[in-house]
């Protein structure tokens, strides 16, 4: 039998090194430190007699915590946001333009980093409500809802005590009506866990469960960066957990939900949720580890492409973190018995991948994102598959390539992880075997998307047809295909070699 998934479940989010924050020993000392911040010393200096100005949201909170400050939210009282916002834009050389009209907010983008400082946006909107206190008790959770006005000395307010909440890492919503006034932080409950280490409190857990159907009326735009913010956060087991707990995954994954408690066969030690789980955790320890497992150069190059831009706000890499939740969602509808009792999961890879490009329009995600995720999806038993043909020739080398391009690097090295959580009878050799051809499919990986793909054939395709005396059409593409195959495999230099090796290659298809 078996371990019960939410035993194995807790076990690895408990493995799991999460994100720890504490308050600062100094409260006066943070809130210095956020005054002296650029973009809140210029908002400060741009408000005017008569009006008032106050920081809040998760920018106070962080500060507190003595964490980087990327998101700064401004809300003013007798000012006008759009005159705020321009002014300290002119400030900090950098654009402003108008976010939202139906709430009045302006933000100014400096994400450059200008003034020797990281990067950062800066919102500004008009105070909601008759005073400050109806404006924070409109926010999430009451770590949120903490405000520092822009005076000097600068001072905080916390009408609802989120400070003390702050100190025990507890999340206590601002409001009673604050998952109804916005699904989307049912879902923020697990990113701050995965974030910052939080934990709700057992009235809030309730509440999440009881809420949790108003997932269903969320933007899906605005559930994605909420699932991109846990998936990125180095807590992500936790708060994958977390949306477990609360009912949540079976309302904006289901297709993760759908996998607990589907048996495999001896190969696997876990059902396929709980394998799903471990393949992103040892995802997570491979990430801390790319240098020992692949060597310096490679683990170099690795990290570079990892962190690449994606689409989506998502990096190449965080986007793997994805992938490893969906790369089995195929096995419940393609698990059978064979009468020797063999479980299989025939065409779970192709049928998974079918199911992600679904989960994507639903989620609405880029046309980019979701092939990136199908692709590796689909490929993810490709290197498997080559295990026992080692030593592998450069032919078959570029087949895989081939294949599992444009994620060829990002297979490979997914397919390390899901090896590694594969632990059934007689699984050691069988990982030290498949991670030594990752290695070798790794380095070949990256110098292939390094050369920008498959190599070019020596000689055009128009040339190629006019000296065969063929026409444009699926042959010759074919022709130029087994080109790239053999000046990759080494077996075709210039273009006459490539000429006698197309008249070869044109001799066996006719003879078939």
């Amino acid at each position: 039998m078996l371990p019960s998934y939410h035993r194995v479940r807790g076990r690895l989010a408990a493995n799991m090194a999460e994100p720890t924050g504490s308050i600062a020993p100094r409260t006066d000392a943070a809130l210095a430190r956020l005054a002296r911040h650029p973009g809140v010393s210029a908002a400060a200096a741009v408000i005017g007699p008569g009006a008032q100005g106050w920081v809040v949201g998760g920018a106070v909170r962080d500060a507190l915590l003595g964490r980087s400050l990327s998101d700064i939210d401004v809300v003013v009282r007798g000012a006008d946001p759009a005159v705020v916002a321009r002014t300290v834009a002119r400030r900090l050389r950098a654009p402003a333009f108008e976010l939202s009209r139906e709430f009045g907010q302006w933000r100014v983008d400096a994400r450059r980093g200008e003034r020797g400082t990281a990067g950062f946006t800066l919102d500004v909107a008009p105070l909601q409500g008759a005073s400050l206190v109806e404006d924070l008790r409109r926010r999430d959770f009451t770590v949120n809802a903490i405000a520092v006005a822009l005076s000097a000395p600068p001072q905080l307010e916390d009408p609802l005590g989120g400070l003390d909440d702050l100190r025990r890492g507890a999340l206590v919503l601002a409001s009673e009506e604050a998952f109804r006034d916005d699904p989307v932080r049912l879902l923020r409950l697990a990113r701050f866990r995965a974030e910052l280490a939080f934990e709700p409190t057992a009235e809030v857990l309730a509440r999440a469960r009881a809420d949790a159907q108003l997932l269903a009326r969320a933007a899906p735009e605005r559930l994605l960066q909420e699932l991109r913010k846990t998936v990125a956060a180095e807590g992500v087991l936790a708060g994958l957990e977390l949306m477990d707990r609360a009912s949540l995954t079976e309302r904006v994954l289901p297709e993760l939900a759908a996998l607990r408690g589907v048996e495999q066969s001896h190969f696997h030690h876990l059902d396929v949720y709980d394998h799903t789980l471990e393949v992103l955790r040892q995802l997570l320890l491979l990430e801390r580890q790319l240098a020992e497992f692949f060597g310096r150069e490679v683990a170099e190059e690795l990290a570079r492409e990892l962190g690449r831009p994606l689409a989506d706000d998502f990096t190449r890499g965080q986007a793997v973190r994805l992938a490893a939740l969906l790369h089995d969602i195929g096995k419940p509808r393609t698990r059978a018995v064979r009468p020797d009792g063999r479980v299989t999961f025939i065409g779970h890879d192709e049928v998974g991948a079918e199911m992600t490009l679904t989960l994507c329009r639903r989620l609405r995600t880029s046309t980019t994102l979701a092939r990136f995720l199908a692709e590796i999806v689909r490929n993810h038993l490709a290197l498997g598959f080559l295990v026992h043909e080692r030593p592998l020739s450069r032919r078959r080398v570029y087949d895989y390539l081939r294949r599992c391009e444009p994620v060829e690097v990002e297979v490979t090295y997914l397919s390390c992880a899901d090896r590694l959580a594969t632990r059934g009878r007689n699984a050691e050799q069988a990982i030290a075997v498949h991670l030594e051809l990752a290695r070798e499919l790794m380095a070949a990986a990256l110098a292939w998307r390094r050369a920008g793909g498959a190599p070019r054939p020596p000689l055009r395709g128009d040339e190629l047809a006019r000296v065969l005396g063929i026409t444009p059409g699926p042959l010759l593409g074919e022709l130029l295909e087994e080109l790239r195959a053999a000046v990759y495999a080494g077996e075709v230099a210039d273009p006459q070699e490539a000429i006698a090796h197309a008249r070869r290659r044109l001799e066996a298809i006719a003879a078939d």
